[in-house]
């Protein structure tokens, strides 16, 4: 085969990797500035993806957990979707990045329709952005 023409393969083999895998960022605001993004984005629409579906309830107001465990607690409130994963990954992707190895427990004793469940945590990660913006100047 030639030369340029395998070349030209394996730079369209690494487009395509690249261009498949969501674009992960190392900063912490950046990240809480993609989930915000991200649910404006889901609540723009008509209605939310599977906007019926029943999640775990995060006590995002609870103060005696630190912010690590309720982002820890929304991921795993997010990770148990089944239907429409795909439009929620990019936000279970960011939230796991954002809590690292914080492990948590998440009771389902109490649940909120997904639609109610997306503000709160948009209000939630716009505060800790708040936050650390404050904690940087």
């Amino acid at each position: 085969m030639l030369p340029w023409l395998k070349a030209a393969l394996a730079a369209l083999s690494l487009l395509q990797l690249v261009s498949s895998r969501p674009l992960m960022t190392t900063s912490p605001k950046l990240k809480l500035s993609e989930i915000t993004h991200c649910i404006q984005q889901l609540n723009s629409g008509v209605q939310v993806p599977c906007n019926d579906t029943r999640v775990a309830q995060v006590a995002f107001t609870d103060r005696n957990l630190s912010e690590q465990e309720l982002l820890c607690q929304a991921a795993a409130a997010l990770t148990s979707i089944t239907r429409c994963r795909k439009d929620y990954e990019p936000l279970i992707i960011n939230l796991q990045s954002l809590h690292g190895d914080t492990s948590c427990s998440l009771s389902d004793e109490n649940e909120i329709y997904l639609r109610n469940f997306l503000p709160e945590l948009g209000n939630f990660t716009q505060g800790v952005y708040r936050r650390l913006a404050t904690l940087a100047a």
